[in-house]
């Protein structure tokens, strides 16, 4: 049996539903754990036949993985838990204590979601996920495969300066780094998540997966430019020091912990950690005859040509 951590959540929801609609694995050989059962959210696929159970990352039950063969681990998006790491514990020490509760519990292949970044990592954003990658790599008696998500489409505005796709006034915006990013649908990485956990477990054990689509290659100007298009006016951007772009975010109402932590992101545009060149995404959409969305598509869907 296969278990998916988090199945409302956005590359969750998506996971799941390409593995319904692809008819991936049987709805009978799925378990959904969340922390929020129970959920109108999660009734339709109640009546598909698949189980729910509740599972929380803070105080897992070795009850959720019962029966439980191959788990899917979304980490956690409580990104404050990372604000003020080593003072305080950060994201991986939530996510540890599941991995671990599972494991105990026999789970014997863990693909665990990381992000698209180096390693080491600039961004403080992808720190607590190498933390987990690394106690995962030092498990024995379970296989292990990290799948490494291209940074989604759909999240262009937080990197475009916490841009409102439909009212944002700015006609330049402030960043602190333009580096080029492999930008990837959220659509699109649900199915090639799902077709790599309906795979045989010996063609992805022990691997570290980068899934982003290379065509979508396009640094925050070029971003700019195309959300530019769309609402008839230019946006540009301009790079400033990592100081100064925290000093604007904040006056335009963005808490401080969350900017001064995300702002470390820049560093890793700056040295090409998300310029990812690697075909496996394409690869896995092909054999289901699906196109990578398009950025321009995203932009265009998400402004809705508002000016």
């Amino acid at each position: 049996m296969l278990a998916l951590t988090s199945p409302t959540g956005k590359l969750g929801s998506s996971i799941l539903t390409s593995l319904l609609n692809h008819n991936l694995i049987p709805p009978t050989q799925l378990l959904l754990l969340s922390s929020s059962t129970p959920t109108p959210k999660l009734q339709p696929y109640i009546d598909q036949g698949i189980q729910v159970r509740p599972l929380n990352y803070h105080s897992p039950a070795p009850s959720a993985f019962e029966g439980v063969t191959k788990l899917l681990l979304i980490s956690t998006p409580e990104i404050a838990l990372d604000y003020h790491y080593p003072d305080t514990p950060g994201r991986e020490s939530v996510q540890i204590e599941t991995l671990k509760c599972a494991i105990a519990a026999g789970v014997k292949h863990i693909y665990y979601t990381s992000l698209a970044f180096g390693s080491p990592s600039e961004a403080g954003v992808m720190r607590a996920h190498l933390r987990t990658e690394e106690f995962l790599a030092q498990q024995s008696g379970v296989q292990v495969t990290i799948l490494r998500q291209g940074l989604y489409n759909e999240s262009w505005p937080l990197y475009l300066g916490y841009y409102d796709p439909h009212d944002d006034e700015r006609g330049e915006v402030v960043l602190a780094g333009n580096g080029k990013v492999s930008w990837t649908a959220i659509s699109d990485l649900g199915l090639a998540n799902a077709l790599v956990l309906a795979g045989k477990d010996e063609d992805w054990a022990g691997k570290t997966l980068y899934l982003s689509a290379q065509r979508n290659a396009l640094s925050m100007a070029e971003v700019a430019k195309l959300v530019g298009q769309e609402r008839g006016k230019e946006v540009t951007v301009k790079v400033v020091g990592r100081e100064e772009y925290v000093k604007c975010c904040v006056e335009r109402g963005v808490e401080k912990d969350n900017v001064e932590w995300w702002s470390t992101t820049y560093a890793a545009l700056r040295k090409g950690e998300c310029l990812i060149e690697d075909g496996t995404l394409e690869r896995l959409l092909k054999v289901q005859g699906v196109e990578v969305t398009r950025m321009e598509d995203t932009i265009k869907k998400m402004v809705g040509g508002s000016a």
